[in-house]
């Protein structure tokens, strides 16, 4: 499903030179839950991005789907993206002066899909995240657990093969938190997607097939674990 092999990322502070990734490589099979843990400024957020092709990398190759990315454009990317992944953030992003049901619409609008389809699409993916009595509120109507729903739902409303979610649980409490990586390892093990999980939150990476532990922009250890139930 996803391979990197010797992936860097470099920026430039001034004069200072700073690795964001350092030759990270990694092999994802189809279906795997996968959680990243570190601390902030540890690379996590970096190397979903570097997958998502919201930034590039300075070195190294990232292969999708076994199709190597490095000669895509920017339409690829954004190609790619409305077609094959679905990305999760920590502040939501959901579109102020929208619905829920708006929000989750807004992708298959952008890529011209039909309003009765989409329609149908949407109806769908709200029930599958349990927002359905919820679908006309706007985001200031909602909580954090209900607006974090509204984004998975978004994220996932294309069918997407391959969903990132860059700490999902950041915004919200504890309970909430556990509510929401349980909605993702459920839609993942319905619809056998990959999922990406970079979380601070040791309680949400127990809930991957593995973890692997970064720091400095390197992969230090990946440990296999029998997903725990969410709460213990």
């Amino acid at each position: 499903m996803l391979k990197l092999d010797q992936v860097s990322k470099i920026y430039q502070r001034g004069e200072a030179t700073i690795a964001g990734l350092d030759r990270v490589t990694l092999d994802v099979a189809t279906g795997d839950f996968c959680a990243f843990v570190g601390p902030s400024g540890c690379g996590k957020s970096t190397l979903l991005n570097l997958i998502a092709g919201l930034d590039r990398p300075s070195a190294g190759e990232i292969v999708l789907d076994g199709q190597s990315t490095a000669r895509f454009t920017s339409n690829d990317w954004t190609r790619i993206r409305r077609e094959s992944i679905g990305i999760v953030f920590q502040a939501f992003h959901l579109v102020p002066g929208l619905s829920a049901e708006e929000n989750v619409a807004f992708p298959l609008l952008l890529r011209g899909d039909g309003r009765k389809a989409v329609q149908s699409r949407v109806e769908e993916t709200l029930a599958l995240v349990d927002m359905t009595h919820r679908r006309r509120h706007r985001p200031s109507e909602l909580s954090g657990g209900e607006q974090q729903r509204v984004a998975i739902a978004r994220a996932i409303v294309h069918q997407p093969k391959l969903i990132l979610a860059d700490e999902p649980t950041g915004n919200l409490d504890s309970h909430h938190g556990a509510d929401i990586i349980e909605l993702l390892r459920t839609l993942m093990r319905r619809f056998h997607q990959t999922v990406l999980l970079a979380t601070h939150s040791i309680a949400a990476a127990e809930a991957a097939d593995y973890v692997w532990t970064m720091k400095d922009g390197q992969l230090l250890t990946r440990t296999a674990r029998e997903p725990l139930p969410i709460g213990q």
